[in-house]
């Protein structure tokens, strides 16, 4: 899968997308990275890329014609793409979305700055504007990252287990449950004995108990529009008789 970044500090991107699984798939070949400095295309003496805001107000807003020359430039080499601008304003993220664009070949993402960009270049030329939570970062590139890597863990090849994608939290609307490791004791607290069973249905009910539970506890609006089968629904009665006792 190619990404196109556009962004004021490429290096950021660059080398947050260096390590772990994701790095792997950079190196592999399976994911490309292309950045995109709206500074290559600014304006006057300091290539300036941001000015005050019409109508007053604090801090400075992106300019529209470097943006639109790097988006252009991006769009040249990303043919296939949406532009994604990563924004407070957008739409929240969820698995459900990063399904939809790990289905992409490409995709050009829009890391904003200062108190964002000029409203019309959204209006010109971003597809789909997204957001990773319910708060405000400096900058978009952090935005991008989180973007980049919940999606290409995703593309083929890329983790080393494609069976772990199946398991994570919100893949099917649930929490993923606890997990374990050596040792299988410590500090007065040991592995449930049902996963030292060797009885993979007893675990894999187990599991999915916990994953039931987790997620009515903590998350109980993920819940919403799930339809639960009898098993599940008598899972999560065992679950909550077991925390009240």
């Amino acid at each position: 899968m190619k990404f196109g970044v556009v962004t004021l500090f490429p290096s950021m991107v660059e080398e947050a997308l260096k390590h772990g699984v994701v790095g792997n798939g950079f190196n592999a070949g399976l994911l490309k990275l292309t950045t995109y400095n709206p500074r290559d295309y600014g304006e006057g003496n300091h290539h300036s890329v941001d000015d005050k805001p019409y109508g007053g107000g604090a801090g400075m807003v992106m300019t529209v014609n470097p943006l639109r020359k790097a988006i252009k430039v991006a769009r040249c080499e990303h043919r296939e793409a949406r532009v994604i601008y990563l924004c407070p304003q957008g739409e929240v993220l969820n698995q459900k979305l990063c399904n939809e664009f790990s289905s992409s070949k490409e995709l050009i993402l829009l890391a904003g700055r200062y108190e964002g960009i000029d409203h019309r270049v959204i209006e010109l030329d971003v597809d789909k504007e997204i957001s990773i939570g319910d708060y405000v970062l400096s900058g978009g590139e952090p935005a991008v990252i989180v973007l980049i890597d919940a999606i290409s863990r995703l593309c083929s090849g890329v983790l080393g287990n494609p069976k772990a994608i199946k398991s994570d939290s919100h893949s099917d609307k649930l929490l993923e449950g606890p997990q374990f490791t050596r040792p299988r004791e410590i500090d007065g607290l040991s592995v449930p004995e049902v996963l030292l069973s060797g009885d993979h249905k007893a675990i894999e009910k187990w599991r999915r108990k916990q994953a039931l539970g987790l997620t009515v506890t903590r998350r109980l609006d993920l819940m919403q529009g799930l339809e639960l089968s009898f098993d599940d629904r008598e899972l999560l009665k065992q679950y909550k008789r077991e925390i009240k006792s």
